[in-house]
């Protein structure tokens, strides 16, 4: 098959039917019921029935996919990284992610589904469940949202960093003094609290500029936002090297980054 970023086409809607399905199951969690047997995983993240019931889902619907690729998800067994080493193609996939939302009954969480190559994600898929938002991208492809009335292209927002007022955004869970040290670089910035993929798409949809991350994150959080979010121009970059973020490293723990919109040098 030829590269599969470049035939999106024939890839997105069995992936846009994957997210919706898999959120009908969180959602009929979600709203019907107290009982979401959560459990307390070795980082101390909780983890629900949703997680574990949506995940079936989506691996199910990738095993049936013409194009077949490995599966790292938050929410299957680790595979080995010497295996792993040598996967040329890979799919990300966070099944829920903003447990922690999702338990606070907020609605900011996401689906999140990636495919990899080479290091590199190349294609990305983000679903909203409680808003029924669709997000999705390919390399060279831009990225689109729908939000029930069609799709519509994304632009990130051009900017200069000395700009007053620009909009950062941060996570619920994650204020540390690293991320207030960095909001303090810029004249009277405007911070708001996003929780999962949603800052991201804050950024790819023009509504803020910035998001630090300068905390924990592992890379089924952050692959298929990030592809959307460069594909609407902007881009998400390590903290110490300015490099992009790189995915199925040894070690699936991401360093600390930046996302930035079409930010002016």
């Amino acid at each position: 098959m030829a590269e599969p970023a470049l035939q999106a086409g024939q890839l997105f809607p069995a992936l846009h039917r994957a997210m919706k399905a898999a959120g009908r199951v969180i959602l009929d969690i979600y709203h019907g019921t107290d009982d979401w047997e959560v459990e307390t995983k070795s980082d101390d993240s909780p983890l629900t029935r949703a997680d574990r019931e949506a995940n079936e889902v989506i691996c199910a619907a990738l095993a049936e996919l013409d194009f077949q690729a490995p599966i790292i998800s938050e929410e299957n067994r680790e595979v080995p990284w010497a295996e792993r080493r040598n996967w040329e193609w890979c799919w990300l996939v966070d099944p829920l992610d903003g447990t922690k939302e999702f338990i606070k009954r907020n609605g900011e969480f996401t689906i999140n589904v990636a495919l990899v190559h080479e290091g590199r994600a190349v294609l990305g898929v983000v679903y909203a469940p409680v808003l029924d938002e669709l997000y999705w991208a390919a390399l060279g492809q831009g990225a689109w949202m729908d939000a029930g009335e069609g799709p519509m292209r994304l632009h990130a927002p051009r900017f200069r960093k000395e700009q007053a007022g620009l909009r950062v955004v941060c996570s619920r869970s994650h204020l540390n003094d690293a991320t207030r040290a960095f909001v303090e670089q810029f004249e009277a910035p405007e911070l708001i609290s996003r929780g999962s993929a949603f800052k991201f798409l804050m950024v790819a949809r023009g509504e803020a500029h910035v998001y630090p991350r300068l905390a924990p994150t592992m890379e089924w959080d952050t692959a298929a936002a990030q592809v959307v979010l460069e594909e609407a121009g902007g881009k998400v970059l390590q903290y110490e090297n300015g490099q992009p973020l790189r995915y199925n490293k040894e070690n699936l723990r991401n360093p600390w980054f930046v996302a930035w919109g079409d930010v002016v040098a």
